[in-house]
């Protein structure tokens, strides 16, 4: 079916996009010391600041590129993105001083916002009934892509050299290019999303039944899935684990946080058939908080790869859930809109989620599981008592045919 089809182009290039994106990560503080910075505390200001900077801008930006994608169509705003990040990351390969690469990670930022778009053109093009599992299909690759991006690039960069490097990852943004401009077709499918004259401003969309209330759930679902990284390694050390053999394991244990979420994606949409968004969102979050309190009670680490695992498919499937959910309560010409809305709370929870973690850390490395657990079961308890079941996908709306 044609849906399928720009289904199946969405996707491809939001894993190419999403790859790309974190393909530089692994080698910046050495692109640094080759810029001729030498003091390893100035590497890593620089690296953080550079690393930082995009999603903070991206956070921003996104409802603004969305509203336009509203206005003038998603597909143009997704070329209009890749298309900036082609030169942009080519233009890498020829910076001279490290503020170069930060300006240029800033105005990555200010182009970015193709996540949002692809999310909201998965639930435009697919039937009412398939809309959980389109939007969950988009974030199946764009949490896959991430996992893979910094392996990629790590292996890029030994290959053919560190500048050589941003122009393969340039080349992964043109194919994502090529792949939306020949493989998505946007006829027909904006016949239905064309925004109502005066009707989606942002407060209109905070005004939405619920939609606060699935902002605050992206936030603190973003906010506890990337609590772990500061910490995690230092909790398998405490654990008892070998040094040499920490890396390893918090390796282990965060791929399988990143495969269990996106079977988490996958299957949101059949859970949802099953009991409606509403039950699924509080339960995953229950079930979320339940793992992560299980953290405090391990008798090893290598214990911590089962919660892991069952908290990574909660994660998922409540995040697929909430934009489902959204994208049933916001009219299709203003999901551009509230989807940007929706990744800035998300890109928000991203940024502030270290700087937290790592802070309660230097206190107590099992606090920032403690406050995990609080805020996940404080989630449960909000979606179940406050939104209303009528108002949201149930299961008695939704045909069962098999995807």
């Amino acid at each position: 079916m044609a849906w399928r089809r720009n289904l199946y182009a969405v996707t491809t290039a939001g894993f190419i996009g999403f790859t790309g994106f974190t393909l530089v990560m692994p080698f910046l503080p050495l692109y640094f010391e080759q810029l001729g910075v030498t003091d390893v505390g100035e590497i890593a200001l620089w690296s953080g600041l550079s690393l930082g900077v995009t999603p903070a801008i991206t956070a921003l930006m996104a409802p603004f590129w969305g509203r336009l994608a509203d206005r003038y169509g998603r597909k143009i705003m997704v070329q209009r993105s890749l298309f900036s990040f082609v030169f942009v990351m080519a233009a890498m390969a020829f910076v001279t001083a490290p503020w170069h690469v930060f300006a240029l990670r800033a105005l990555q930022g200010l182009f970015a916002g193709y996540g949002a778009l692809t999310l909201t053109m998965a639930a435009d093009l697919a039937p009412p009934d398939q809309t959980a599992y389109a939007i969950g299909f988009v974030q199946t690759a764009q949490r896959i892509g991430p996992a893979l991006g910094p392996v990629i690039g790590g292996v890029v960069a030994q290959a053919v050299g560190l500048r050589p490097a941003f122009f393969v990852t340039a080349s992964f943004y043109l194919v994502a290019l090529l792949v939306v401009t020949f493989g998505y077709d946007e006829r027909g499918v904006l016949t239905h999303a064309v925004e109502p004259r005066g009707a989606t401003t942002f407060r209109s969309l905070l005004a939405f039944e619920h939609f606060l209330l699935l902002m605050g759930v992206i936030f603190g679902l973003q906010f506890v899935d990337r609590s772990f990284g500061p910490i995690l390694p230092l909790f398998i050390s405490a654990l008892g684990m070998d040094d040499a053999r920490v890396p390893l394991l918090a390796g282990v244990l965060f791929s399988i946080t990143a495969g269990a979420a996106a079977m988490g994606h996958h299957i949101a949409g059949s859970l949802m058939r099953r009991v409606g968004a509403r039950k699924v969102i509080a339960s995953a979050c229950a079930m979320a908080a339940i793992c992560v309190a299980g953290f405090l009670f391990a008798p090893s680490a290598w214990w911590l790869a089962a919660p892991t695992a069952v908290f990574g498919i909660a994660i998922g499937s409540a995040t697929t859930c909430v934009y489902t959910a959204a994208s049933s309560i916001i009219p299709s010409g203003a999901r551009g809109s509230g989807f940007g809305l929706l990744t800035t709370a998300a890109l928000v929870g991203l940024a502030v989620s270290p700087i937290v973690s790592g802070l309660l850390g230097a206190t107590s490395i099992r606090a920032v599981f403690l406050v995990d657990a609080l805020i996940l079961t404080g989630l449960a308890i909000l979606v179940s008592r406050l939104m209303m079941p009528e108002s949201l996908p149930v299961t008695e709306s939704l045909p069962t045919e098999e995807i």
